[in-house]
């Protein structure tokens, strides 16, 4: 499983980074989520999965399975 963050939608509250401090943290300017791995598994992918429900912005998004390959 992946899991992407929009900046431009997300308001700093940090419910991310307290629920996955191993996948999430925040800039210092902005306070706004960083990604720092995108790809989880195990156990880390249920506390990912509840980092996301607890975004009061809906700025993450998990993306299961394999994306599929870009072009033609």
């Amino acid at each position: 499983m992946r899991v992407s963050a929009d900046r431009d939608v997300c308001i700093g509250s940090g419910n991310c980074v307290l629920t996955a401090p191993a996948v999430f943290d925040q800039d210092d300017e902005e306070g706004l989520v960083v990604v720092l791995t995108s790809d989880v598994e195990g156990p880390v992918a249920d506390v990912v999965r509840a980092a996301v429900a607890r975004c009061p912005s809906g700025a993450l998004r998990l993306i299961e399975g394999q994306e599929p390959p870009a072009g033609p």
